[in-house]
């Protein structure tokens, strides 16, 4: 797509980079954000994994090339709240504080074209393993990294013999039953939290399970994430939200990405928009 205008939307909203972590896709958001723009833009949590950098600083120049080119959105006119998540949790003693035109919060309220109104969360404030157990969820990333580790592995065998991209990460998130059962419990508390909240609807990342679902009067959104499957929602201007993944964004992923076929719940390929 080069020379391409950028497809603009009403809103866009984006988690989970993990800028600081090896798996961060940054390149590929880099190319997402050049091909596409929008008047509001939510970075829904863990946009940086200070978990990691307290671990192992790792902070390549394409990860500043993410932070500089959403600065460089701000400063040409777009609304960008930064929503801090569990793995950022410290921009979250910054909440209403401006950086570079990027305002910090909590939480917020999105209103629609349409006139709907939704919560805009992270989400880890229900995931009662981040909260109850906080070494369980340190443990819990550490395994996530063999996962990942694991990922490159099985690419490059798979890069080798001519085969296409399985990721073994998500093939365990839609198939490990106790993984699966952890996505429907989080998809409805998230719902019943929106409905405590008065709202229409909730937006939120902490999962890496992108999905757009209604649940009776509450629609459910989460934005997935930029590790395993490259995927924002964004908000058209007559109010209709969209999953966009970034392999159907461009024509080919470069050679020896780990871009994944979208998948539901249910392991089912997820169509292109």
């Amino acid at each position: 797509m080069p020379g391409a205008e950028p497809r603009t939307f009403r809103s866009m909203f984006i988690s989970d980079v993990h800028l600081g972590s090896k798996a961060a896709k940054a390149e590929f958001l880099i190319d997402f954000l050049r091909h596409h723009d929008a008047d509001i833009i939510y970075l829904v949590g863990d946009i940086v994994d200070g978990w990691r950098l307290r671990r192992n600083w790792h902070w390549p120049q394409s990860h500043n090339d993410v932070v500089q080119k959403l600065l460089r959105k701000a400063r040409k006119g777009a609304s960008i709240t930064y929503i801090a998540g569990n793995h950022d949790e410290f921009a979250r003693q910054f909440q209403g504080v401006h950086f570079g035109g990027i305002v910090v919060a909590d939480r917020a309220i999105h209103e629609t074209a349409d006139g709907k109104r939704l919560l805009v969360i992270h989400g880890d404030q229900f995931d009662t393993v981040v909260h109850n157990a906080r070494w369980l969820a340190y443990l819990g990333d550490y395994a996530y990294d063999a996962a990942m580790l694991v990922n490159r592995v099985v690419t490059r065998l798979r890069q080798l013999l001519g085969l296409p991209y399985w990721s073994f990460s998500s093939w365990a998130k839609v198939n490990v039953k106790k993984a699966v059962n952890f996505i429907g419990s989080f998809q409805t508390m998230l719902t019943e939290e929106a409905r405590r909240s008065h709202v229409d609807g909730v937006i939120c990342g902490h999962i890496h399970h992108a999905a757009i679902e209604n649940y009776e009067d509450v629609q459910y959104i989460n934005t997935g994430d930029w590790v395993e499957s490259c995927t924002a929602v964004v908000e058209h201007f007559d109010g209709r939200m969209e999953i966009l993944h970034w392999a159907h964004v461009l024509p080919e992923a470069p050679v020896g990405s780990e871009v994944l076929v979208p998948i539901d719940i249910k392991g089912r390929a997820v169509q292109a928009a």
